[in-house]
């Protein structure tokens, strides 16, 4: 069964919510009209405001449903540094789930989502062993013909010059649990850039990371560079769309296509674009 995913991330609810792009994505949304919105983290810019999360909440409620959510180290207080470090969740857990493995199934399809924020470090991601085995176990549930897709805030690899950016601090167990999995495609954000690559040592999984979508904070000073995915499922490709917000239309429009092969090594079928952070 052919599956369409709109994928985006890092909304940042708060001073750096930008209106007009969020309506537009929004407006785009509908259109495209996905079989999930997938929006993997950084919800709100600041956790500690409830203010923020009530923002969200009304902004969520304007996409389209179903929708999968995971969080993001924003999603974490900075400024109540207890619960911080001692409950970093309960105020994602209590505005939008408290659900941190969510989990998506059609004919063909599994998507899971995981958490790699914490409140130990600033924006540094990390899964937990216990994440990993839930993780794990969702996907163990699914037979190998079923495309899977994993969902985290934090990525497992560095887009090019971006290397001094976080990812998660336990990489090389994540890689590995994501591969032996048999994941296809892991959803990620938090660099506040696109990119489309390749992850893994034998048969690997694409990695596809979203620009943030409706934020003002756009790394490298740059403007007019919001950004999501757009992810179409087939029997035996996937194909990904990077869209980028154009100040001159008002619109997202393409940028990077790739389709990828489903079997075998992770090779790209075609690509219009060599991967790259946009």
């Amino acid at each position: 069964m052919r599956s369409v995913l709109m994928h985006i991330s890092d909304l940042h609810a708060g001073r750096t919510f930008h209106p007009r792009v969020a309506d537009q994505l929004a407006r785009e949304a509908h259109d495209l009209r996905p079989d999930l919105l997938i929006i993997s983290g950084d919800l709100v810019q600041r956790a500690d405001f409830a203010s923020q999360w009530e923002a969200i909440i009304q902004y969520l409620q304007q996409l389209p449903q179903p929708q999968l959510i995971v969080p993001g180290n924003h999603d974490v207080p900075l400024f109540h540094v207890v619960e911080r470090f001692t409950r970093p969740l309960d105020r994602y857990q209590q505005y939008i789930s408290a659900n941190l493995n969510p989990v998506f199934e059609r004919p063909g399809l599994v998507v899971v989502g995981g958490n790699s924020a914490h409140g130990l470090t600033i924006d540094g991601g990390f899964v937990s062993d216990e994440q990993q085995r839930i993780m794990a176990q969702l996907f163990a549930r699914y037979p190998d013909d079923v495309c899977k897709i994993a969902v985290l805030h934090h990525g497992v690899v560095h887009p090019p010059g971006h290397e001094k950016r976080t990812i998660v601090r336990n990489v090389a167990e994540v890689t590995q649990m994501l591969e032996q999995s048999g994941v296809d495609v892991l959803l990620c954000g938090h660099h506040h850039v696109s990119y489309v690559g390749v992850a893994g040592n034998a048969k690997g999984f694409v990695v596809c990371q979203s620009g943030t979508s409706t934020s003002r904070r756009i790394r490298e000073g740059e403007r007019g560079r919001n950004a999501y995915n757009v992810l179409t499922i087939e029997e035996a490709t996937i194909h990904i769309s990077q869209r980028r917000y154009v100040e001159m239309s008002g619109r997202f429009e393409p940028l990077g296509e790739y389709e990828f092969q489903r079997r075998g090594a992770w090779l790209p079928a075609h690509r219009r674009n060599e991967p790259q952070t946009l």
